[in-house]
């Protein structure tokens, strides 16, 4: 499965950017952001029709 995690803004909570990754990869990045004081958003990635 794929996620979308999104870095918001400190002051209005907009998407400052984003990425997609695999699950192995969201503990590692959700780590990070918490020791940086970032606040994320992690939705499920739209996956293509297959």
């Amino acid at each position: 499965m794929r996620f979308e995690i999104m870095r918001l803004d400190d002051v209005d909570g907009t998407a400052v950017d984003s990425t997609v990754v695999d699950a192995a990869s969201v503990n590692r990045i959700v780590q990070q952001a918490a020791a940086k004081g970032q606040r994320l958003y992690i939705r499920p990635a739209d996956s293509p029709a297959s």
